[in-house]
């Protein structure tokens, strides 16, 4: 029995010969599976969203709650299998041997107890335990200079409204490291306007479910700069799968400059003035706001520093003029399902609103 790497993690069998039968050990299985999450764990770039790399105080108790789960159903699991694989092995039927029935052992109060008692407090146990980390997530208080952000889940994308701030944006959360010098952690408040959502980064915090007129919240605290990735978790319609969480964790100097940038208005260039009047003639001024236009729509995700994002279409798309040009053209054949309605335009009008909002950043 052993765990093969060479292209994944992969289980052998044992050869169970002597014992008349030839088998795979699944027990084998859950070792290796695993023993190639904790080797990811130590490259978190090649798996981003690995719940065995927490960089988060609420992934960290997550992480310890795990932990101490599985040790405890892991030792169950070994006490359990070795006394089956004894009893098996010990008391087989062998050549010879009648077929009368062995002696029977019941009523004994010390067994019962044994097999009552230790269920109980191992059940009490992991109770205590998890209520101790539900408490400690759940109910902790922000500190003073605590960043406040509210996440609105919308089919199919997200909204990030920073109220001490003043303004919104979309589909890339940034917030600040917080690190021992500077605690620093971000409260989210939850919501959506349409149907369930799930707000999901793995090495920030648990799953946080989004609920028509049901205000949720959570909180992070990331311990180091970079991109952590998730997921929308909750089936929400056609392009849940595309409903892609990036969240920018950036030193407190990088922060403040991109929230002072957020902050602006969107840039006025008479160059690309045939595009702006474009997006107000077409109506896209209904969906979409633009800070310092009359555009002021709602439905849609805010575009007033559109070209500071890496992506599009809530993380499906590289934010480039070719993508952004065929998204506006239709954006179905790049996300199925997606809200945003095909647009009759022809190809110089798809330049000029491009080059428009290419100037928006």
């Amino acid at each position: 029995m052993r765990c093969d790497r060479r292209g994944g993690w992969r289980v052998r069998t044992v050869d169970l010969r002597r014992w008349g039968t030839r088998a795979p050990v699944v027990a084998a299985g859950l070792v290796c599976h695993l023993a190639a999450a904790w080797t990811a764990s130590a490259d978190s770039s090649r798996y981003p969203t690995n719940i065995f790399a927490p960089a988060s105080t609420p992934a960290h108790s997550l992480f310890r709650l795990s932990t101490f789960v599985l040790e405890v159903t892991g030792a169950i699991f070994v006490v359990v299998f070795s006394l089956l694989a004894y009893a098996v092995v010990r008391f087989r039927q062998r050549r010879g041997d009648d077929n009368s029935e062995p002696p029977q052992v019941y009523g004994s109060n010390q067994m019962e107890l044994a097999w009552t008692v230790l269920p109980v407090l191992i059940v009490v146990l992991l109770f205590l335990s998890s209520a101790e980390v539900i408490h400690r997530v759940q109910d902790a208080r922000a500190p003073a200079g605590a960043i406040d952000v509210t996440v609105v889940g919308h089919q199919f994308w997200w909204e990030y409204r920073y109220p001490q701030y003043n303004f919104a944006t979309a589909n890339e959360l940034h917030v600040p490291v917080s690190d021992a010098q500077s605690s620093t952690p971000t409260f989210l408040s939850l919501l959506s306007p349409d149907v369930n959502h799930s707000f999901w980064v793995p090495r920030l915090a648990g799953k946080t479910d989004l609920i028509p007129n049901h205000p949720n919240r959570t909180w992070i605290d990331p311990q180091q700069p970079g991109l952590y990735l998730g997921q929308c978790a909750q089936y929400c319609g056609a392009e849940h799968a595309k409903m892609l969480l990036r969240v920018y964790v950036d030193t407190r100097a990088d922060f403040d400059r991109w929230v002072k940038e957020q902050q602006q208005p969107a840039v006025s260039d008479p160059t690309v003035a045939a595009g702006a009047a474009l997006f107000i003639s077409k109506t896209c001024f209904a969906c979409h706001t633009i800070r310092g236009t009359i555009a002021a729509g709602k439905i849609g995700p805010d575009l007033t520093h559109l070209m500071s994002r890496q992506t599009i279409a809530s993380g499906a798309l590289p934010n480039t003029r070719e993508n952004l040009r065929a998204w506006i053209q239709n954006p179905n054949a790049s996300k199925p399902g997606s809200l945003m309605p095909v647009l009759d335009l022809n190809g110089q009008e798809l330049d000029q609103i491009t080059a428009y909002l290419m100037t928006l950043r």
